[in-house]
């Protein structure tokens, strides 16, 4: 693919970890005694990793061929993240916020990838390491937090 990514993407982007730095801000004045702001970290990570997947399952059917191994690491972050809600549910929501940080932070591997075979844009790793390393350890954080 030979597409770049432009200035608004990026930006749109970039306004993508504002959600994340917010609420990691709320929790750092430590008034989350019902863990409300953990449980929107959480689900917006999710959402995010969730919505990452997506993106390489479309470009999975786009391929001619070998489209079942990009489209099995397409879900993965789906099913990771239900595995992540049974921890937060049997565990600890804390330690499942570090999960999903960590998550977001191996995309970058799949997304590595997709460069190396040209099936990503020019410029998509200079968007997607501070994208994917921001919002990764925003969401450890959060857990840390």
């Amino acid at each position: 693919m030979n597409g770049s990514i432009d200035r608004t993407t990026r930006l749109l982007g970039f306004a993508g970890l504002l959600p994340q730095a917010a609420l990691l801000a709320g929790l750092a004045t430590g008034h989350d005694g019902l863990g409300v702001l953990h449980a929107m970290a959480f689900v917006y990570g999710a959402l995010i990793f969730s919505f990452l997947g997506g993106i390489w399952w479309g470009w999975a059917v786009r391929r001619s061929g070998g489209q079942g191994a990009l489209a099995g690491l397409a879900v993965a972050p789906t099913l990771v993240t239900i595995l992540l809600v049974g921890v937060a549910l049997h565990g600890s929501l804390r330690w499942a916020l570090v999960g999903l940080g960590s998550g977001l932070l191996l995309t970058l591997l799949v997304d590595r990838h997709l460069v190396a075979t040209g099936e990503a844009p020019a410029g998509w790793m200079r968007l997607r390491v501070p994208l994917s390393v921001g919002l990764g350890a925003l969401t450890i954080l959060t857990g840390v937090v």
